[in-house]
């Protein structure tokens, strides 16, 4: 399961209200349905996508990943999450991108990845900053946590890119109960926005 950051903020009634709305509007994404379950099967069954991500549902099976589609459904329909695809050309799930918000902490985590034909091309930057902007700008959240594989060096060159603070490392726990030792990084808005104008 995805965890909060390690720093709490805490939101106003009004700002957590703000941000569960934002999350239930928005319209810029492909939400994962169930016409994407096997397409995300066949994405997360290979580990050179999978292996490095802590809170997927394993093990991967049609039963799971339909859970895992249905169960973000109703936490997006609760303004809590935003679970994602990307369809190639032909329309098939060429990645995942998962949003994990805490509208009371004004907080949220992103999880994702891409097939591997896609992998090494150079984007991994990119998209970490688009999508703290849009969780910035678009979800009005305040922070945002990160976490990678000790042995993630993609990842962790990616945050690090975007501008990201590390803050040593944290445990975080799989669904099935494993623990993994990860790497965590904070940024707040503020300091994107610095960082943006700088």
């Amino acid at each position: 399961m995805s965890a909060p950051p390690v720093t709490v903020l805490q939101a106003s009634p009004e700002e957590a209200a703000a941000i569960r709305a934002a999350v239930r509007g928005a319209t810029d994404r492909v939400l994962a349905g169930p016409a994407h379950v096997d397409g995300l099967l066949a994405l997360l069954s290979d580990p050179r996508v999978s292996d490095p991500i802590y809170d997927l549902p394993r093990p991967f099976t049609r039963e799971s990943i339909a859970a895992w589609v249905q169960e973000s459904r109703a936490a997006h329909d609760r303004g809590e999450r935003l679970l994602s695809v990307t369809l190639d050309e032909a329309g098939e799930v060429a990645g995942y991108s998962q949003i994990s918000v805490w509208p009371d902490r004004s907080s949220a985590e992103i999880a994702g990845a891409a097939r591997a034909d896609r992998q090494n091309a150079g984007r991994g930057r990119g998209g970490v900053s688009n999508a703290a902007a849009f969780m910035f700008e678009t979800l009005g959240v305040r922070l945002i946590g990160l976490t990678a594989a000790l042995d993630n060096v993609r990842s962790i060159a990616a945050i690090d890119g975007a501008g990201f603070v590390r803050m040593g490392e944290r445990e975080t726990v799989r669904p099935d109960g494993t623990v993994r030792r990860s790497l965590y990084w904070e940024l707040t808005r503020e300091a994107w926005r610095a960082r943006r104008e700088g």
